[in-house]
């Protein structure tokens, strides 16, 4: 903080005008103190062209590939059971086992399947796109040095 002309306390922030959209692009945004233009351009420009690369595109599809249909399956499944247990009242409480009834059993399957599409999604994850995107990860910091100069 520091005071300005005229007596308020005011805050110096050096991401004020920071575009949403990220830094060092040609719009007049501010460079990150510590920063050179050029390194916050090539830096930009690294993590540009990473984001154009086959080999993103590649991990972000396989990430949409499991996502979308685990989410759509998931959410159906989850409307389905409060649906019928807010509509069908009497057939949620058919009994099943004992005290036990099928609503009970619905719920905790809801408990379950959570459990399960939590363990598929990171088997999935560890399987298919861990190691593509560490070597992605790797070869940003490659790039990054190699830009700035640094070896």
């Amino acid at each position: 903080m520091r005071p300005s002309n005229s007596g308020d306390v005011g805050y110096d922030d050096p991401w004020y005008d920071a575009l949403a959209s990220g830094w060092g692009e040609s719009t007049g945004a501010r460079v990150p103190p510590g920063r050179r233009e050029h390194e916050t351009v090539a830096a930009a420009d690294v993590y540009l062209d990473v984001q154009r690369s086959a080999a993103f595109q590649e991990v972000r599809s396989r990430h949409r590939r499991f996502v979308v249909p685990a989410v759509a399956a998931f959410l159906t499944w989850y409307v389905a059971y409060v649906v019928t247990a807010t509509t069908l009242p009497g057939l949620m409480a058919r009994p099943v086992a004992g005290a036990v009834n099928l609503g009970m059993l619905a719920g905790l399957g809801q408990f379950l399947t959570t459990f399960l599409l939590t363990w598929a999604y990171v088997r999935h994850a560890r399987l298919r796109r861990d190691r593509a995107a560490l070597e992605l990860r790797w070869d940003t910091q490659e790039l990054t040095r190699a830009r700035d100069g640094v070896s």
